[in-house]
């Protein structure tokens, strides 16, 4: 998992609340368990004004020029403005997968599905909630300034705008250690890989007949 410490991004707004996880990535796209591939279909059936099913081209299918990840301003985002409750539904681990496959290392949103949170900062996808009122005034924010960035500083908790404008954001201590280290949970066991080695050789030693 990569190191997190501070970056400025452009922001892309999802203005819609309680986005699910199956909008998020369609049940169809369910079928592998490796964490790239997501990216092409993440919000497939808004961004596409066809049906998608696994295997189809992207580049031959026809794009809804309405959504915003279409739209040229948004292209390279890498911070998403959303909604309450934003990744509820199903608990699948495909939701923020696609969300970072397709380049996002950051949503900012006032409230966040359980299960969806949890799940983003096992990759390293970090999830920042304000209240109300400040991703209100981000999304006005990013809707009327063309390229409009923000500054992400993990170490400090902070959300910064163009004009230094600072937003605080609370984030557990131990995520931020594991984000600020570039630890997921393999990540974390291998950290003790020589004592596990240990271990490994003493039961061997006293119970041989079980490695027989």
């Amino acid at each position: 998992m990569n190191k997190f410490h501070t970056f400025t991004g452009l922001v892309a707004p999802l203005d819609r609340a309680n986005v699910d996880t199956d909008a998020i990535i369609p049940k169809q796209f369910l079928k592998s368990i490796k964490r790239s591939g997501f990216g092409q279909n993440l919000f497939d059936e808004w961004r596409y004004l066809d049906h998608g099913e696994p295997g189809m081209d992207p580049s031959k299918r026809k794009l809804n020029p309405e959504f915003v990840l279409n739209q040229s301003r948004y292209q390279g985002s890498e911070i998403l403005l959303a909604r309450a409750n934003f990744g509820c539904g199903s608990s699948r681990e495909h939701a923020p997968w696609s969300l970072q496959d397709y380049g996002f290392r950051v949503i900012i949103a006032p409230s966040f599905a359980d299960i969806f949170f949890n799940n983003c900062f096992k990759i390293g996808l970090l999830p920042i909630i304000l209240d109300t009122g400040s991703v209100d005034y981000l999304f006005d924010a990013v809707k009327t300034i063309d390229g409009y960035q923000l500054t992400v500083d993990l170490q400090n908790q902070v959300v910064a705008t163009p004009k230094n404008e600072v937003f605080d954001f609370a984030v557990d201590a131990f995520r931020k250690h594991c984000l600020l280290n570039g630890l997921d949970e393999i990540g974390l066991t291998l950290q003790h890989a020589e004592k596990i080695k240990q271990f490994e050789q003493k039961r061997r030693n006293e119970q041989p007949w079980l490695f027989a």
